[in-house]
């Protein structure tokens, strides 16, 4: 294969499709080596397949070492199972413990609890269409598609507004340690730890205070949790803290960063769902399948088994490629039309089991909010340069859009 799995550049410069289309036919359990790190894994394709894992925790564990392939070897024999997250941050459990963390996280990510965030949401967009509106023009990721989840998961856990450009700054710093855009200190690997360490200990140092006297907030909730009696220790309170930063900002960003460039792409797909309101919730669900935020999710095996012909050993990584499960031709008819009224669509973007993301309902949500008031007020909105992409193996992510439309005056 051409392209490689395992190189950022890849995603951010080429389009893996072809590759994941040609692996669904021909190898869909493809053994992948060589590339940016020296160990081989497993490269699952279809859909059915990465049902399989995503439904079996005990052969396919979450904890044993990461949920996501190292960015490069660097990464890959540095890093400990501590800084990984192993065993303590929610997304790196497996049952009973990964069961039990997440019913002391799960109250403020439930459906009504999420409702409540409708109205300060609502209001929350309008400020940052009223940012823009009246330039005419704006980078669309940065300007409103980033600003919204941050604000939302940031408000979520009683960050002050004062600090959420340095929480933005560390995220991206993260999430985009290979891009050189977001790179400090000389090397992708100590860009991501730097960013990774100054959110871990910001969050642990608020949620620490907060076991003293409690809000309603996520980080008390965190901070406040116990887990067979006891109270969650430094490493799983900061781990888990950041889990919800990365995870609130980075993949609704993309969502609707990807789901409004395919809105602008298919103009008739604009207008239809500007005139049917209706047709939002299957809107959002194909956004969701096309946008496919996470790429990919990596599991460890825990024994040896065969699998379609394949001698799976204990031990071997098995990854899952999450925009190639959502193009299986056997699941999603036309699989590369973007179709607003799909229906069924069960895409994978959130996951599937027990892991299925606990953000769900919120990503709806806020996509739901931004899609509304981006086309009611911007509707003549246009691409006005070239979409750049984050370098990234784990997040399919758009780092700048310009867009251009007709100046607005401010709603309120």
């Amino acid at each position: 294969m051409e392209f490689d799995l395992t190189d950022p550049e890849c995603f951010a410069k080429h389009d893996p499709h072809p590759v994941f289309k040609r692996l669904r036919t021909e190898d869909p359990i493809h053994w992948t080596t060589g590339g940016r790190i020296q160990r081989g894994f497993w490269s699952i394709t279809r859909y059915e397949d990465a049902l399989t894992v995503y439904r079996d925790p005990i052969r396919f564990s979450s904890q044993r070492y990461s949920v996501g392939l190292p960015s490069n070897s660097e990464a890959e024999t540095m890093l400990s199972p501590e800084m990984r997250g192993c065993g303590q941050m929610l997304i790196g459990t497996d049952p009973p413990r990964h069961n039990a963390m997440r019913k002391r996280f799960n109250g403020a990510f439930l459906p009504r609890a999420v409702a409540q965030l409708e109205s300060s949401g609502r209001q929350i967009v309008a400020e940052i269409i009223d940012a823009v509106a009246a330039r005419g023009e704006c980078d669309f990721v940065v300007e409103v598609a980033a600003r919204l989840p941050m604000a939302v998961i940031c408000e979520m856990m009683g960050i002050a507004r004062a600090d959420w450009g340095f929480m933005f700054k560390c995220a991206n710093m993260v999430i985009g340690g290979e891009d050189p855009e977001y790179q400090v200190g000389g090397s992708a690997m100590q860009t991501a730890m730097m960013g990774g360490m100054q959110l871990f200990n910001y969050c642990l140092d608020l949620a620490k205070k907060r076991r003293a006297n409690p809000g309603r907030d996520l980080l008390s909730v965190i901070g406040n949790a116990r887990l067979d009696g006891e109270p969650l220790n430094d490493m799983e309170i900061g781990h888990n803290a950041v889990m919800f930063v990365l995870g609130g900002l980075e993949t609704t960003r993309n969502a609707i960063s990807g789901g409004v460039l395919e809105l602008m792409r298919n103009p008739d797909q604009w207008q239809r769902l500007a005139h049917e309101p209706a047709l939002m919730p299957t809107a959002i669900e194909e956004i969701l399948r096309w946008t496919s935020p996470i790429t990919h999710i990596m599991r460890t095996a825990t024994c040896d088994f065969q699998w379609r012909g394949r001698q799976i050993r204990d031990d071997d990584w098995i990854v899952i490629w999450n925009p190639s499960a959502n193009r299986d031709e056997d699941v999603f008819p036309d699989p590369y039309r973007f179709d607003i009224t799909r229906n069924p669509n069960y895409h994978l973007a959130f996951g599937q089991g027990e892991h299925f993301c606990i953000g769900s309902h919120l990503a709806r949500l806020e996509l739901r909010l931004m899609l509304e008031e981006v086309m009611r007020r911007l509707p003549d909105l246009r691409l006005a340069g070239e979409v750049e992409r984050l370098t990234s193996i784990q997040v399919a992510g758009i780092k700048h859009m310009q867009v251009k439309f007709t100046p607005k005056r401010a709603a309120a």
